[in-house]
């Protein structure tokens, strides 16, 4: 399999610590090295998935015996935490030399549900199918789920039970592609953002796609990734300026209501790393990188330092064949990011992470409890390594460098 399919998958497909023990009895060191030894997480290395726990321990790559099947992923999970839903894609359908966009849809898809006590994979979403190419996009409360289809190269989400029956269109053929969908705490709305031919906007609807409300829509603007805040309050998002970065490499943090009032810009200059873009020739990766809500209320970012640049520059007049389209060039790279937590109210920012010389933190994950937080850390010119940490920054540990050292990216947490 190729590099550039595995970045493909990675990408279609999105920070952690250890607790201190010292001044701890001999019961509380107890309770929380088992707190970690339970806490497990999936990621991504060399075109596999991995899972392992907290401490570092139990770390094993999912195989699954399955025919014709190139490669895998997790996509959603259960909240019961014993069950995800997997990703698999078939071997690529055409020769190299297409552009992303013209190859990606007519490759088959098949979505699955893997229960991770007994190993057990039962394939759904087969009734009713409605394109070779399906993505599952967000579980819904009532065991139903958003998926993405693409037919004649037009997207659209629906509705739909678990086995595929029932298709209900949350979106209309022509309307753009809805993704990066949030479900709200209620289980009763959503927001994503829409791929429209003069940028990204914001919305938020019910699950059934009515009582949309059109939260930000500006020419020219990259509006990503909206997340509801824990209270369901506010979202955030990511406005990038396509124009001065067409590889959608920097973006600015925005707070909204979900109505789109009481919008606001948290940042200004484009200071967030949104397009993570990491490696060498031959062994790269990336994924579009989005800032998330803490437990508490704050907001995890990863900020670029000062004129930082990275190693991969995007080629805007070159055909992209591999939703990559970068070229290598190391001796223009400087900086680097550095993750930090903010107080969307009051402004105040306080870095988690730094280091001299500067490296690459990305990709923040934190655990359902908030105690620990999963990120990615990766030098100039290298590959990832999956690290984890305390919510305050403290006890910064490597977990694991991926298959053979080559990498490791995309933690998610297993609920």
């Amino acid at each position: 399999m190729s590099q550039n399919r595995r970045n493909f998958l990675k990408s279609s497909v999105s920070a952690v610590s250890f607790l201190a023990l010292t001044g701890c009895s001999g019961l509380e060191s107890i309770s929380a090295t088992k707190s970690l030894s339970e806490k497990r997480f999936f990621f991504t290395s060399q075109g596999r998935t991995g899972m392992m726990n907290a401490d570092g321990t139990g770390l094993r790559y999912l195989d699954f015996d399955v025919p014709n099947q190139a490669t895998w992923q997790p996509a959603l999970f259960f909240p019961d935490g014993h069950r995800v839903i997997m990703l698999s894609m078939e071997p690529r359908r055409d020769g190299p030399g297409k552009s992303f966009h013209e190859y990606y849809h007519t490759t088959p898809t098949h979505i699955w549900i893997y229960d991770l006590d007994s190993g057990s994979l039962t394939e759904i979403a087969t009734k009713e199918r409605l394109a070779p190419f399906t993505t599952p996009q967000v579980l819904l409360s009532d065991g139903r789920m958003l998926i993405q289809v693409v037919r004649d190269k037009v997207p659209q989400t629906f509705n739909i039970n678990l086995d595929g029956s029932d298709p209900r269109p949350f979106t209309q053929p022509g309307e753009g592609m809805p993704y990066g969908i949030s479900l709200s705490q209620d289980g009763n709305r959503v927001a994503y953002h829409l791929a429209t031919t003069g940028g990204y906007e914001i919305r938020t609807s019910d699950v059934d796609g009515n009582n949309i409300s059109l939260v930000i829509k500006k020419e020219g603007h990259v509006y990503f990734a909206p997340k509801w805040s824990p209270d369901g309050a506010w979202l955030i998002f990511q406005d990038c300026i396509h124009e001065d970065y067409p590889g959608h490499d920097w973006s600015d943090l925005v707070l909204s209501r979900p109505d789109g009032s009481d919008l606001r810009y948290l940042t200004g200059g484009q200071p967030l790393w949104f397009a993570a873009t990491y490696g060498y020739p031959g062994n790269r990766g990336s994924g579009s990188n989005v800032p998330i809500w803490s437990k508490d209320g704050t907001i995890l970012f990863n900020r670029r330092l000062p004129h930082s640049k990275t190693a991969w520059e995007f080629q805007k007049n070159r055909v992209d064949t591999d939703h990559f389209n970068r070229d290598f060039k190391p001796e223009l790279a400087r900086g680097g990011t550095e993750i930090c937590r903010m107080d969307p109210h009051t402004g105040t920012i306080k870095r988690l992470t730094h280091s001299d010389p500067p490296v690459w933190d990305f990709r923040n994950a934190e655990s359902s409890d908030g105690k620990h937080i999963l990120f990615c850390r990766a030098k100039t010119g290298e590959t990832s390594g999956l690290w984890i940490m305390d919510p305050d920054g403290s006890n910064q540990r490597l977990l694991t460098r991926g298959v053979d050292d080559l990498g490791a990216d995309h933690p998610r947490w297993i609920p």
